[in-house]
């Protein structure tokens, strides 16, 4: 990687994508320190803290997608989520629906329509959460102190607005930065931007690694080295997952057409064991985080009853918890790599094209023998995406001193997903440029 981008800053075009890329995201963490007005930023970190950290609330899953920008109150508080849920939901309307299912199999024209409608989707999320943000903005009150300067009167109508149209403005200028980043810089660029706001934690997260070392250094410093061992252990490990794949055989028939032979050639289909990324895991946690996202909103006052007895059930520090969160990925990840592929479509273009597996059938029988491929393959990647998503649950049952690590399985897994894609984007551009029969 770290030979690419040598190769990457030697070319004077990709040179100029690079810096592009760099100063959107200079930009980006900018206005992730600029606090939005009427909001007192240490009212809004003190309740943030107390009430989500190691939680697994909605509001946790938040503020770490923005980099710790909605414990600041800042503007860029919502960063890029209202665009990657309106993503989501489009990806599973397409699907569903056949309008949308129609514009997609339009190719480019239609690609672009859904991208529209997404950005629309987009802003109605992005209205929403502001309004709902601010609404537990003013409920927010951490030892007498408000976080809403005016909440009564005519000054508290205008800071509401006030407060909503920067959250607003702070989400529609950072998909403007993703989409700039995209077309003028490197790689995805709401890919970039959300990793930006993860790698943003991890100095928060050794800070921490380093008080408690200096506090009890006889128990936390191994603690940390083992820590960072694991770190490391699991960037490689997910480095090996992502490029992992199973690779079905494909042989096309020969054709004679005159004096000339066509087909023959020999290929494969290939089905990445991690076919469907971190979405499973962010589905999971999204379903996972409703409880504790009620008990937000209303505390428990009690030590008996069925509402006490729920939400401990739901807790992120109970195995009640972890399992039922394991479960989920694999059960998301079938689903999504379901609507994903279809072995019936396939089978279906392979018969087409006078093509097949070897000592397989054409038809329903290639047809079922990928569906069997399929559902191993997404097994064995479901088991080992669950197992990534919950070690960090374990770390916090075992020390709650540590519960507050950002640098987690489903956080490490996106910063590497989107480093792998952006080194394989600069490969890209490096080989168009130069290629050994065009450039050397």
């Amino acid at each position: 990687m770290f030979e690419t981008l040598k190769k990457a800053w030697g070319v004077p075009e990709i040179r100029k994508k690079i810096l592009y890329t760099l100063l959107m995201i200079v930009i980006f963490r900018f206005g992730s320190a600029v606090t939005v007005p009427f909001l007192d930023p240490q009212v809004v970190g003190d309740w943030v803290k107390m009430n989500t950290e190691g939680t697994g609330n909605f509001l946790e899953y938040l503020n770490t997608m923005t980099g710790g920008g909605l414990s600041k109150a800042t503007i860029f508080s919502l960063s890029i989520t209202p665009f990657i849920n309106s993503s989501i939901i489009m990806q599973l309307l397409t699907y569903a629906l056949p309008p949308l299912e129609r514009l997609r199999d339009e190719g480019e024209e239609g690609r672009k329509k859904i991208d529209k409608i997404t950005a629309f989707v987009s802003m109605i999320l992005a209205v929403f959460m502001s309004i709902a943000y601010y609404i537990t903005l003013k409920r927010m009150n951490v030892d007498g102190a408000s976080a809403v300067k005016y909440v009564d009167g005519w000054q508290g109508w205008f800071a509401a607005a006030v407060i909503v149209c920067c959250f607003i403005a702070g989400a529609s200028f950072v998909v403007w930065m993703g989409n700039r980043v995209s077309d003028k810089g490197i790689g995805n660029g709401v890919s970039v931007i959300l990793f930006a706001g993860i790698a943003a934690r991890f100095p928060t997260d050794a800070g921490l690694l380093i008080r408690l070392t200096k506090q009890e250094p006889s128990k936390y410093l191994f603690v940390t080295i083992a820590y960072l061992l694991f770190i490391v252990f699991e960037i490689g490990f997910i480095v090996f997952l992502n490029e992992a794949e199973r690779r079905i055989p494909i042989q096309y028939a020969k054709r004679v057409v005159g004096r000339k032979q066509y087909g023959g050639q020999k290929t494969h289909i290939p089905i990445k064991v991690m076919m469907s990324g971190v979405m499973p895991i962010i589905f999971a946690m999204s379903f996972m985080s409703l409880p504790a996202t009620i008990q937000l909103f209303k505390p428990v006052t009690k030590t008996t009853g069925f509402y006490y007895h729920f939400c401990h059930f739901f807790s992120t520090r109970s195995w009640s918890y972890a399992i039922i969160y394991f479960i989920l990925i694999i059960g998301f990840n079938y689903f999504y790599v379901s609507i994903q592929y279809n072995p019936v479509e396939i089978a279906n273009n392979l018969r087409q094209s006078n093509g097949g597996i070897p000592g397989i059938r054409p038809g329903k029988p290639t047809a079922d023998y990928i569906q069997r491929v399929l559902s191993k393959i997404t097994l064995v990647g479901a088991f080992f995406l669950g197992i990534i998503a919950i070690i960090p649950i374990f770390i916090s049952m075992a020390d709650s001193q540590l519960a507050s690590l950002s640098m987690g399985g489903t956080t490490i897994l996106i910063a590497v997903s989107v480093a792998l894609e952006t080194t394989r984007t600069l490969e890209s551009h490096l080989m168009m440029r130069h290629h050994k029969g065009f450039l050397n």
